[in-house]
């Protein structure tokens, strides 16, 4: 027998202790975390390519405009995403196509919305956004279309091709960035790079996805009225996400920002790791009866919040060191980003919201928009009040409110 039978039996074996799907795991499992470490290299080498090659007044500029635009993605349909890969994962490919001309005629409201805001500034005697405005409004729509393959590869389980292409895709695109800062310290440059890579890397594999992997045409016409739930669910979640950035640039300024960004970078990182569990479960989860999905959840629920025990608690320490020898410039970043580490709190119950999804619960999935609304509302409580530190306890306060709602309603499952 040789290496990889022994392996395949052990972990069948050990499936009676996990209560999971370890096969799977360590196939589906090996690939994203592959691509999350790669990913993680990646934004330390641009970490420091930032952090030595800008100063930090035109980082947090750069970190601003990036947020303002990113709210426009508000248009682009977020929400097809989940919906093509519950339906790729039932069999039901035709979404991919559907999904792709949705989120494309969408995206030039986004557009519309740029070329707007561009002239509004311009109006108001602004010389910063106009230009990163006009910039995104012509890469906008294709952009965020081609971001479906991503989708259509999770339904399909192909996580090796799937973290292939993004793999292949931050390289470029981070090497295209870090090229350009060794030429040019003009942020509007900085931006046109970071929508011409993307967009032309996303566009090229939507391409790829199509021709080698010929998805079927059957599709269910409750997909599409799914997606547009979960992209109204989303709208808040954008604005949330991008909100703390924005609120910190224009009241305590940009070299404050670019602070708070260091702050958050590893966590972020951690973060992703953590999310691959969700990202290998929901497949998985869209094909299971709920009884059993309920049956097992609260013996991984716990498992899973020792593991984000473990792991707060060695960041904490580890991460002072971490900081003096890589990114000595952002010292005053430290403190941060150690407070910051305890939002992964609500990371246990993260599962249940994926279960919520799987089976197309839009009553809950609506209900937890309380989550980032709460966030919101502290944002803009708190940041003009305590700055950095307002930002990282309203960050806090919403993952505590995430955990606390997610096992409410769970409990109804």
């Amino acid at each position: 027998m040789d290496i990889g039978s022994k392996l395949h039996q052990l972990l069948r074996k050990s499936q009676k202790y996990t209560g999971t799907d370890n096969v799977y795991l360590a196939r589906g499992g090996f690939w994203l975390a592959l691509g999350q470490i790669v990913a993680t290299a990646i934004a330390f080498l641009s970490a420091v390519a930032f952090a030595n090659l800008l100063d930090p007044t035109t980082y947090g500029n750069y970190k601003y405009i990036l947020s303002l635009l990113g709210i426009l993605g508000i248009f682009s349909l977020d929400g097809i995403g989940s919906a093509v890969t519950q339906a790729v994962a039932r069999g039901l490919e035709g979404s991919f196509y559907t999904g792709f001309k949705i989120k494309l005629k969408w995206g030039l409201l986004g557009s519309l919305a740029a070329i707007g805001g561009a002239i509004y500034y311009l109006i108001r005697g602004n010389n910063l956004m106009p230009i990163p405005l006009l910039i995104s409004a012509f890469f906008i729509p294709l952009m965020y279309a081609s971001q479906i393959y991503g989708a259509f590869l999770n339904g399909r389980k192909l996580f090796n091709v799937q973290v292939n292409y993004g793999i292949v895709n931050q390289i470029v695109s981070a090497g295209a960035i870090i090229t350009a800062l060794f030429f040019t310290k003009n942020v509007f440059w900085l931006i046109a790079v970071y929508f011409v890579s993307h967009t032309i890397l996303n566009y090229s594999f939507y391409l790829f996805t199509k021709i080698k992997f010929r998805p079927n045409k059957e599709e269910d016409v409750k997909t599409i009225g799914y997606a547009k739930h979960l992209s109204l669910m989303s709208v808040i979640n954008y604005v949330a996400t991008f909100l703390d950035k924005i609120l910190l640039f224009n009241f305590i300024g940009p070299a404050q920002l670019a602070i708070y960004s260091f702050a958050l970078l590893i966590p972020e990182q951690i973060k992703g790791l953590t999310d691959n569990l969700n990202t290998l479960a929901y497949p998985k989860l869209a094909q299971r009866p709920r009884e059993e999905i309920k049956a097992n959840m609260m013996k991984r629920f716990w498992k899973l919040a020792l593991l984000a025990a473990v792991i707060v608690s060695l960041y904490i320490a580890i991460v002072p060191f971490f900081f003096k020898i890589f990114f000595p410039q952002y010292l005053s970043s430290v403190k941060y980003s150690q407070v910051y580490m305890l939002t992964l709190v609500s990371f246990p119950s993260l599962i249940m919201a994926t279960a919520f999804g799987a089976k197309m619960m839009k009553k809950e999935l609506y209900l937890l928009r309380i989550v980032p609304l709460t966030r919101i509302v502290l944002f803009s409580i708190l940041i003009p009040l305590f700055g950095i530190w307002g930002a990282v306890a309203a960050e806090i306060g919403g993952e505590i409110v995430s955990l606390s709602l997610i096992l409410f309603l769970f409990r109804k499952f």
